[in-house]
């Protein structure tokens, strides 16, 4: 049989095996960033309590009046809430869908560098909605065990590339990061889709390391590959999904594949069916020099690349 295109990675013989499970556990990362450019990882420590905490206080956010959540509005990669119809994901690719079907509740790094041009830039405050207060310290105890995997995981990924547990991890001293609760209302609230409208529009992600916590559904996540074309992507309730974005695949040479995918519109035969995602998008330190392009000059051209106002 041939192997899946998105394997399953136990990260326990990284974190804690021998030189020869550390190895093949590399080898075969490297095998799957070579064609989808998604995995899904167990060994990671995150606990589903937490992940289930973070939904339920984000679902009482969302289902406030729109005109609450109008205070805490902001754009495409602002701190806030993103609302219906902000983002079109297709569009950082050069398509023309209409808007994604999802609201976002978006947070960012905040912890300033002492630059003031950075900090202006990349480094502010977060808003937290004061009708949901118990989200907050939900939220900041999921970034730091967000950190701490992305920081394995880029030292696997260097590893797996062949340059050393270091390779990634020295750009990433003091990095940038935004997290996305994505909610993906239903029919029932929504209404019908417009044609060629999805959840998430095709695209690939723009960063380095996206790490993906996400719920089953009949509208959920397919990936792209070159052979086999949008497939569903294999889901694992004890897994995170993690893939590779386009900086990530340029520091490879193209060796490994920025992950393509998109998340279906809501299904006719399950009209209430309500997702939510939780999305952290690990970066490296701002002015990282990537094969020739400045990091986060490339990140803010695709943020801006996927507003639709």
């Amino acid at each position: 049989m041939s192997e899946p295109v998105v394997p399953v990675i136990d990260l326990a013989p990284w974190l804690s095996g021998g030189p020869a499970a550390r190895a093949a556990t590399a080898r075969t990362v490297d095998r799957a960033l070579r064609t989808a450019g998604f995995l899904l990882v167990t060994g990671h420590g995150v606990a589903p309590d937490l992940r289930a905490a973070i939904r339920r206080e984000a679902r009482t956010f969302f289902r406030l009046d729109a005109r609450v959540k109008e205070r805490y509005a902001v754009r495409v990669g602002g701190r806030g809430w993103l609302g219906p119809g902000a983002e079109a994901n297709a569009y950082a690719e050069g398509g023309r869908t209409p808007p994604d079907l999802k609201e976002s509740l978006s947070f960012a790094a905040d912890e300033p560098t002492g630059d003031p041009a950075v900090d202006a830039e990349w480094f502010l405050p977060n808003t937290w909605p004061a009708e949901v207060p118990g989200l907050r310290p939900l939220v900041e105890e999921y970034l730091a065990r967000m950190r701490e995997l992305s920081d394995r995981l880029l030292e696997l990924l260097g590893e797996a590339l062949g340059g050393g547990t270091d390779f990634f991890t020295r750009h990433a001293t003091h990095p940038t990061w935004g997290f996305n609760v994505n909610w993906y209302p239903g029919r029932d609230v929504l209404g019908e889709p417009e044609p060629g409208q999805f959840r998430i529009g095709p695209h690939t992600d723009f960063g380095t390391v996206t790490v993906l916590d996400r719920q089953a559904g009949r509208g959920g996540l397919q990936v792209y590959t070159d052979e086999r074309g949008w497939e569903d992507a294999p889901y694992d309730p004890a897994a995170l999904t993690v893939n590779i974005g386009d900086l990530m695949a340029r520091w490879t040479d193209g060796r490994w594949r920025s992950g393509r995918h998109r998340v279906l519109p809501p299904p006719a035969d399950a009209p209430s069916e309500e997702l939510m995602s939780l999305v952290y998008f690990h970066e490296c330190d701002p002015g990282t020099d990537v094969r020739g392009v400045d990091s986060h000059a490339y990140l803010r051209a695709q943020l801006d690349a996927i507003t639709t106002e």
